[in-house]
């Protein structure tokens, strides 16, 4: 089953693929915040996309066969004690994954339930950036690397997909997306604020003593 987004719309019809759905959404959001990544780059993200919306891959299994969800913490102190390279980049870059997702797609649940969205940001790309150093192909280091370099920026990809998919919003999702911007200074958020007649311009950037997401 194909999935494509009809004009002025974010409704999902049968006339193309999951992939070309996410591909139209990440390359829009590439091009309005003038994100320089490489293509691979940004067809991973579309691929990362597919992955997590249309399956349980945030989750793992307990022993009674029910899906729980590890603390990101966890899973990156799993990584670190891998004994070997290779299980530990597969280890490294599904911290990245998750925590690129959660930080991007969910940025406003995590606001809601009082956590740091920069937590993530850091842990995820010093996860990608630990995936590079153990990976044998040039192909794989480079990837990993602009996605460890780059993670602020591709979390503001994933948000702006999110705002594209899940248009409404209420008091309390202002509210969260300001509180987001009070923590981050990021210009896609403030941008988001000011389509809503929230003008953040000239306020203190809180963001300017940190390097812009």
């Amino acid at each position: 089953m194909g999935i494509q987004e009809k004009p002025g719309s974010c409704a999902l019809t049968l006339d193309a693929t999951p992939d070309s759905f996410f591909f139209e959404l990440v390359r829009n959001a590439v091009e309005r915040q003038k994100v320089r990544l490489q293509p691979e780059t940004e067809f991973y993200v579309v691929k990362l996309l597919k992955r997590f919306i249309f399956s349980d891959a945030l989750y793992s299994k307990s022993s009674d066969g029910s899906l729980q969800e590890q603390p990101i913490a966890f899973l990156y102190k799993e990584a670190l004690e891998a004994e070997a390279h290779p299980e530990q980049k597969v280890l490294f870059q599904n911290v990245g994954d998750i925590s690129l997702f959660k930080a991007g797609f969910f940025s406003e649940s995590l606001s809601r339930a009082n956590l740091d969205i920069n937590y993530y940001i850091g842990l995820g790309g010093s996860a990608y950036l630990n995936a590079a150093q153990r990976s044998d192909e040039k192909h794989f280091r480079s990837l990993f690397s602009e996605l460890g370099d780059q993670f602020g920026k591709c979390v503001n990809i994933l948000s702006e997909v999110s705002e594209a998919t899940t248009p409404t919003r209420t008091e309390q999702d202002l509210l969260r997306l300001y509180d987001i911007w009070s923590n981050t200074g990021s210009e896609r958020v403030a941008r988001t604020l000011s389509k809503t007649g929230i003008r953040v311009d000239n306020l203190p950037n809180p963001g300017s003593s940190r390097k812009k997401q």
